[in-house]
């Protein structure tokens, strides 16, 4: 029976539209024109106004809007011993075909990253908790199990560079030893955050919605330098997840995100549906729920959907949150009903058995990057009350 509660009938992908207030006070801040105090209390203030803006439509994952961060992934890598943070290194240390690398080389080249110059290791402070607890603070008790707690993929700084460039080969002799230290350093996150409370986790990865990408497959296979296939890399990600997630899977409830990129402004980066992943990555990967873009033809059918097996949930990003326009109600709702005929043909039952795993929500967050995309904060609770009403049309009174 696959898990519920999380995740709810009715989802939203953790980032919302930051308040200008708070935009204005992080670039005083980062030009040292406001202090750490300062920025503390709008951050504050604006996450208390997002978390009742979640209530007041009646959503139950509940999240900070991501208000503390300046882009979804956060510092988890930047703060590992081993891990440092890059600006504008050369381009030549990218693989320049995966997708958001080259929408960042059309725009000089990504600005920031982060790259491995030693061993890694946690250092037993996250800086995720005071987040959670912040949250935490503005819920009643019986609701810290809702808070959905948005966190990096565990393999997110290693496919945009090249064979060799994400860690010095006199630190580790392969790739296998490379990510058997950040799995490491991963279960000490989760240590961490399970004993802080938090029992609703969502893993946000677009790398794997750019395995479906055709420019990002030619480019893999017209790359000498790679000694993996594209399959066999797959294989790799699943096994570092597994193993990361492996001793707190019975005891938090583990969601990924596959989106097709949400750069500032709206921009995605690759195209392409996930039938070249789904049978593999739905039945391989041992999370309990996949947040699926399916707002725009970019990601394909609902095909791939008949490999979900019985014990996992699938949450519909059926509603788009690059733009303001809002979707017909008993469209969306039509498109739910659609994507849940697929499941049950897959596992031979009822549409109404396959709805019983199935969620409604945006295809991705509202501002990935603090700037948000092409849409008024209006437009956004719309948005979000209109995710609710599908899944109440679809789902009356389940959380």
């Amino acid at each position: 029976m696959a898990q519920r509660n999380p995740p709810f009938r009715a989802e939203h992908l953790g980032s919302l539209l930051r308040p200008a207030k708070l935009l204005k006070t992080r670039t005083a801040f980062d030009s040292k024109e406001a202090t750490q105090k300062q920025l503390t209390a709008v951050e504050d203030d604006a996450v208390k106004e997002i978390v009742d803006v979640q209530l007041e439509v009646g959503l139950h994952g509940i999240s900070d809007g991501e208000y503390r961060r300046g882009v979804f992934w956060g510092t988890f890598f930047q703060e590992l011993e081993g891990m440092t943070e890059i600006h504008n290194p050369p381009l030549s240390i990218y693989r320049a075909y995966v997708p958001d690398i080259a929408g960042f080389v059309e725009k000089g080249g990504p600005g920031q990253s982060c790259i491995c110059i030693g061993k890694i290791k946690h250092t037993c402070k996250s800086t995720l908790v005071d987040q959670f607890n912040y949250v935490k603070s503005l819920l009643p008790e019986e609701r810290w199990g809702d808070i959905k707690l948005t966190v990096v993929s565990p393999v997110w700084y290693h496919l945009r560079y090249k064979q060799g460039e994400a860690y010095p080969p006199e630190v580790y002799s392969s790739e296998e030893a490379y990510f058997d230290d950040i799995v490491t350093a991963y279960k000490v996150e989760l240590d961490i955050l399970y004993s802080a409370g938090v029992r609703n986790i969502q893993i946000d990865d677009p790398n794997f919605a750019y395995f479906c990408s055709d420019k990002m497959i030619e480019g893999w296979e017209q790359d000498k330098s790679n000694t993996r296939t594209l399959g066999q890399l797959l294989d790799l990600y699943i096994a570092t997840y597994n193993k990361c997630i492996a001793a707190h899977k019975d005891k938090m409830h583990f969601g990924l995100h596959i989106c097709r990129g949400n750069f500032r402004g709206s921009r995605h980066f690759s195209e392409g549906g996930y039938d070249r992943i789904a049978t593999k990555l739905f039945r391989d990967l041992d999370v309990s729920t996949f947040y699926l873009e399916y707002d725009t033809p970019r990601a394909g059918s609902f095909k791939p959907l008949l490999h979900l097996p019985a014990n996992k949930n699938v949450i519909l990003g059926v509603i788009t949150s690059k733009f303001p326009e809002l979707e017909d109600k008993a469209e969306m709702v039509e498109r739910v009903h659609a994507a849940a005929d697929v499941i049950a043909k897959g596992q031979s039952t009822s549409r109404e058995d396959a709805l019983k795993r199935v969620g409604v929500s945006p295809q991705c967050g509202f501002a990935s990057h603090e700037e948000g995309n092409a849409l008024g904060w209006d437009d956004m609770k719309k948005k979000l009350g209109l995710v609710k009403e599908v899944a109440e049309a679809i789902w009356p009174g389940e959380p």
